[in-house]
């Protein structure tokens, strides 16, 4: 069987030949930069500077050869842009903080600030203010809210906050249309990110893309919003979810079926220990939307629905299948209320756990190989029973991890296929 024919199993709940395995298709089941370097020298693959491929998160790319080392059944089909505004291609080489020659972008553009401290700037512009910093004993960036025109409740502007949702270019579209016809001759799952339809993802809230962003752009703002402007954040959802809907429709008369799933959502609903917001808000500020844009896939492709969300959100997952999504991921089982066999027991024919197959916050970093071993079999046991299953890590696997855990875990899985 081929990877594609495995994916397709375990995405319909079929008990397939072995559990497919994704480490890189996505913006939150991927590898960091420095482990992607570590992963190759393991398997003595050539040496040469990795892509910095989600310049955000600092991860990398997983090239052919590795994904064939690591057993890897789904490639990504991602857009040329990234969460900077920046475009993924001319290449440069780039020296890190922790001494790691990479690749990045041509209009990556970053500078240091009098700490040291690296600067990133929407579209590479250095000319307005930065959006997002890496410190300069850090792996990655985070956001800096910038100072924006006061929200006028009085006369609120919803383009303000629809800025960056912007129908389809075809540019994009050509982008979408070349890599899918090489995907599809690959014999690989593919997980698609055409972007558009995340609805309040806090990673995008800041607007890291935009030179002078508008609109309600501080996070912590953004959280009392969904309770004090709550009419404006519909508004700018129906809006958003209309112009996603119209892009779908022309990247689908291009790519086809050629994806299987397609990252639908990134926005988070759990903490550590709690929710971000009860089962009662998620239906009247969200599901509506959601279900719009997941009821036209199920209606017009064969495209399944992939949600992120981390945290302790398992009160929310019925409402997650109600709103058509088929798959959820990171799957963190480290949170309260998140053990895997409840939520394969509870949910386990209805929606698709794509990740939980490793615990990264303990575990993968602090374990020993044999423990990590250990957890993967337990994991792959309970979530893999009879499909529904796709082998990744509880989101993105970090700089630093110990590689002989990264490689137990990989091995641990082989393992079980066996």
């Amino acid at each position: 069987m081929t990877s594609k024919q495995i994916l397709q199993d375990a995405l319909n709940h079929r008990k397939g030949s072995r559990i497919p395995v994704d480490f890189g298709a996505s913006s939150v089941t991927g590898i960091h930069v420095l482990t992607v370097e570590k992963l190759r020298a393991y398997y003595g693959l050539p040496w040469k500077p990795v892509k910095v491929i989600e310049p955000y998160q600092m991860l990398g790319e997983v090239d052919d050869d590795l994904v064939k080392a690591m057993g890897i059944d789904v490639l990504p089909l991602p857009g040329r842009g990234t969460i900077f505004g920046t475009i993924n291609d001319r290449w440069r080489e780039f020296e890190t903080f922790w001494k790691q020659t990479v690749l990045v972008s041509a209009d990556f553009g970053p500078c240091y600030n009098e700490d040291g401290d690296l600067l990133s700037f929407p579209e590479g512009d250095t000319s307005v203010a930065a959006s997002a910093v890496m410190p300069k004993t850090g792996y990655f960036f985070n956001a800096i809210e910038r100072e924006t025109p006061p929200f006028d409740d009085l006369n609120p502007n919803i383009e303000d906050n629809l800025e960056e949702f912007g129908y389809i270019s075809d540019t994009d579209l050509n982008h979408f249309n070349t890599l899918a016809a090489q995907l599809k001759t690959t014999g690989k799952g593919i997980l698609a990110g055409f972007g558009g339809t995340a609805l309040g993802d806090i990673a995008l809230v800041p607007g890291m893309a935009l030179k002078h962003p508008k609109g309600i752009r501080g996070v912590a703002e953004w959280y009392m919003s969904t309770l004090t402007r709550s009419e404006y954040i519909m508004e700018v959802f129906e809006r958003q979810t209309e112009i996603a809907i119209e892009n779908l429709k022309k990247i689908y008369a291009l790519v086809g079926d050629t994806p299987d799933a397609v990252f639908t959502c990134g926005t988070d609903f759990g903490t550590q220990n709690s929710l971000f917001c009860d089962a009662a808000t998620f239906a009247y500020l969200y599901k509506p939307y959601y279900k719009k844009v997941n009821d036209w896939i199920h209606a017009n492709t064969g495209w399944k629905t992939f949600k992120h969300s981390c945290g302790a959100i398992f009160p929310l997952i019925e409402e997650f299948i109600d709103a058509g999504f088929d798959i959820i991921n990171p799957v963190q089982i480290n949170a309260d209320g998140m053990d895997s066999q409840k939520l394969k027991d509870t949910f386990g024919k209805q929606i698709v756990f794509w990740g939980g197959g490793i615990d990264t916050q303990k575990i993968l970093p602090y374990g020993t190989p044999e423990q990590v071993r250990e957890h993967v079999l337990h994991q792959c046991e309970v979530l893999g029973k009879d499909g529904g299953f796709v082998f990744n890590s509880v989101h993105n696997i970090q700089a630093n991890v110990p590689i002989e855990n990264v490689v137990a875990a990989i091995d641990a899985v082989k393992e079980f296929n066996c």
